[in-house]
């Protein structure tokens, strides 16, 4: 599958995601669009509400969440019930 991540459809879903400038769907807080680098803990990623480990769909619009690097690593593969969203005024 980490071939999948690397192809045109993934890339344009984590894009796509990413333009709505949506908050974090775990933490609620804004993503800050001047962080850039891979690694920086509150860089944008692209969450699974149904994580894939659990048979959620890699490139389905409806299965993308924007998270921070920080707040996905943490969720790991948890099902989405025990991290419910914050509310958030752009919501």
């Amino acid at each position: 599958m980490a071939g999948i991540r690397n192809g045109r459809p993934y890339r344009r879903l984590v894009a796509a995601q990413k333009a709505l400038g949506l908050p974090c769907w775990l933490c609620g807080h804004e993503i800050p669009t001047g962080v850039d680098g891979r690694r920086h803990p509150l860089a944008f990623t692209l969450d699974h509400l149904v994580p894939l480990s659990l048979g959620g769909n890699l490139l389905d619009p409806t299965n993308a969440r924007s998270a921070h690097r920080r707040c996905n690593s943490a969720r790991g593969n948890r099902p989405a019930v025990k991290w419910a969203p914050r509310t958030s005024q752009r919501w």
